[in-house]
């Protein structure tokens, strides 16, 4: 997190705050081959987050990242005991956690 100025008001803060929260954030699209995550929340609505979530790709399931395309779409990741080609647009959708 970024150091916080000493004195600032309370719009101030709200922006420093939001920007840090926004920061932190972690997508599926930021994984690189061979790191394994957990997924925490899932962004989107309607029928592509239904489809997301019918992949297997729902909150608290574990992934690997297998491989990426030469130009960065798609992602192969196993979930689940199964291997699965995700778009980057919907990868961009599916906020993780690195697993340890």
């Amino acid at each position: 997190m970024g150091r916080m100025p000493e004195k600032i008001g309370r719009e101030e803060f709200r922006e420093f705050y939001q920007r840090e929260k926004v920061e932190d954030k972690m997508t599926l699209k930021d994984l690189k081959p061979g790191q394994s995550a957990v997924v925490k929340k899932l962004s989107g609505e309607g029928a592509v987050k239904r489809r997301i979530m019918d992949m297997g790709l729902t909150k608290g399931a574990e992934l690997f990242v297998r491989k990426v395309a030469p130009l960065g779409d798609p992602l192969e990741l196993t979930v689940r005991g199964y291997e699965l080609s995700v778009r980057k647009a919907d990868a961009e959708m599916i906020e993780v956690e690195l697993k340890n």
